[in-house]
């Protein structure tokens, strides 16, 4: 296998380069000093910054795009085999390497390389975390899974031994990465449609943690069930967090302020530290993020003011309870929330939000997600006054046919909640101008396109 050394430059060609992972990592190359070239379909926003960089870029995939000076390719899962540019690639015997076997190996450039996993918050707990880093001079060099202001983008180029990731459990990516230290703070049935059930999910993290050398470090949360089991075989340090005493990083009188951030007290071992935490996003799931956050930090030997500091001063992410803006004094948050336990925190945590009444506009996604988690979709949705649901969004998906949002309408009416389905964007916005009043709150919420209805009322 073909290792990247950042102390010595070469030739790299990205197939997929406008994806918004591969983009972060090439710009990371070029950086560093590589020659870096790459391919996309067709021109975006990501490729032109590219250029303006000086990366070169070709659109259309071709055989003749390969040449023998390219030292090593990275390739998107996008890319199948019957790819010409990955046929000749394969018959000019250049290393290649998917996506994220290249995230591995750009970690064991690090001697600090932290990867946060977990089946809902990585995002928010990596973008807390670099607020953190950046707070306290660590220089970090940060890839981030969504947009994150404090770092213009999802990545950002330090110069310093810290490297802090995203850690993916789709198609058990995360096993390709190579981290001296992680985050790990759940573990939830998700991506069904990869997984065969929970346990094998468990398994997968298990194998995550195992990657860990014995003078790493895993941070852990301490609800995750049989966590016992899940850790005892490790070599590493264990570190817990929770709302447990019996964790090692824990909260106690959690409260919520005017605007619905969360304050709390750090307790160390059951035992009041003197710190009061004030974070600067809403929600009991950012409590417990932000503990993950604090252990790993101290763990690194921040000061705890400077920590403190740092998530204060974190206000979210782009599709992370982000508000867009009002129409007619309903004001309208988007929401990334697309699995139950995602959805019950983000509902939850509206609740502490200053609204009259709470709707929510909820697209599904996937069809083996909705189908496999249809009476807990139903659950977790039944904590909104009002629920809208669009269409399915397919994703990489083909439609079954056995599973539907009318599907879910039924199992959500069973909980006696008002609930309204249409197939039609534009619909459901007339609808919304004519049902919401001022004061109350409106959540777009969904892993699609749904943050399009929310960002059309607001120009309203």
């Amino acid at each position: 296998m073909y290792q990247i050394d950042l102390q010595k430059p070469c030739n790299a060609y990205f197939m997929g380069i406008g994806g918004i992972s591969m983009s972060g990592f090439a710009k990371l190359l070029h950086e560093n000093g590589f020659t870096v070239k790459g391919s996309d379909a067709q021109e975006s926003s990501i490729t032109k910054q590219l250029v303006s960089e000086g990366i070169d870029i070709i659109y259309g995939q071709k055989a003749e795009n390969i040449t023998d000076d390219i030292d090593f390719i990275v390739y998107t899962a996008a890319i199948h085999p019957d790819n010409p540019e990955f046929v000749r690639a394969k018959e000019m015997g250049i290393p290649m390497m998917e996506r994220a076997s290249m995230v591995g190996q750009v970690m064991k450039n690090y001697e600090n390389a932290i990867g946060v996993a977990g089946t809902h918050g990585k995002t928010t707990t990596t973008s807390m975390l670099t607020h953190v880093f950046l707070n306290a001079g660590k220089d970090p060099t940060i890839s981030v899974g969504g947009m994150l202001d404090a770092i213009g983008g999802n990545i950002r180029i330090g110069h310093s031994e810290n490297f802090i990731t995203e850690a993916c459990e789709y198609t058990n990516s995360f096993l390709k990465f190579c981290p001296t230290a992680a985050i790990i703070l759940n573990i939830d049935a998700d991506h069904l449609d990869f997984f065969k059930d929970l346990n094998d999910i468990r398994h997968s993290f298990h194998e995550y943690a195992k990657l860990l050398p014995e003078d790493g470090v895993l941070v852990v949360g301490s609800e995750i069930p049989d966590l016992e089991d899940f850790t005892k075989d490790l070599k590493c340090r264990v570190i817990t967090f929770g709302l447990s005493e019996t964790s090692e990083y824990s909260a106690a009188n959690i409260r919520f302020d005017e605007s619905g951030y969360g304050v709390y007290e750090l307790l160390h071992n059951g035992k009041p530290t003197g710190d009061t935490i004030h974070l600067g996003v809403v929600g009991k799931h950012n409590v417990l993020n932000s503990l993950s956050v604090i252990a790993i930090s101290l763990y690194y030997d921040i000061d705890i003011e400077e920590i403190k500091n740092g998530l204060s001063h974190f206000n979210g992410t782009k599709r992370r309870f982000e508000k867009k803006g009002s129409f007619h004094g309903v004001t309208v948050i988007d929401d990334y929330a697309h699995h139950p336990t995602e959805i019950k925190a983000t509902l939850t945590a509206a609740g502490k939000y200053p609204h009259n009444h709470l709707w929510c506009v909820f697209q599904p996604h996937t069809y083996s997600r909705t189908k496999a988690l249809l009476h807990e979709f139903a659950d977790a949705l039944s904590l909104a006054e009002n629920i809208v649901l669009t269409d399915i969004y397919a994703a990489r998906e083909k439609d079954p046919g056995d599973i539907s949002s009318l599907t879910l309408k039924e199992e959500i009416e069973k909980t006696g909640k008002p609930v309204y389905y249409f197939s039609d964007f534009k619909e459901i916005e007339k609808f919304l101008l004519k049902k919401c009043i001022d004061g109350d709150l409106l959540i777009t919420m969904g892993a699609g396109n749904v943050v399009d209805i929310g960002e059309s009322l607001v120009e309203k």
